[in-house]
């Protein structure tokens, strides 16, 4: 079942910041993920939540999400997020849908 780590990023340093952004996309490619949101526009339809910055990163499963967040190249560039931003993160486990097969 897909497994995603979703993202909301508040940027204080961007210089910071974009050293680590620039250093993501090997390791994400490396550990299967993808970017499925990364920093687009959003716009409010209904409630509160106002991302700064949403991220979206898809993988395989939650193992494979698990693998990335938690390998040694990811968590050797994390500290630069850390230091530029505050940020929200999940994990979230996506849905398949059952096959479904017209009636005959």
């Amino acid at each position: 079942m897909p497994a995603y780590l979703i993202a909301d990023v508040d940027i204080a340093d961007q210089d910071t910041y974009q050293t680590y952004t620039t250093q993501v996309p090997p390791i994400l490619h490396q550990y299967g993920g993808r970017f499925l949101v990364r920093g687009g526009k959003t716009e409010v339809v209904e409630g509160e939540w106002r991302p700064s910055r949403l991220v979206v990163l898809q993988f395989d499963d939650a193992a494979a999400a698990r693998r990335f967040y938690n390998s040694k190249e990811y968590q050797a560039i994390i500290e630069f997020r850390h230091r530029a931003a505050s940020t929200r993160m999940i994990l979230a486990e996506g849905y398949e849908e059952p096959h479904w097969e017209p009636p005959v």
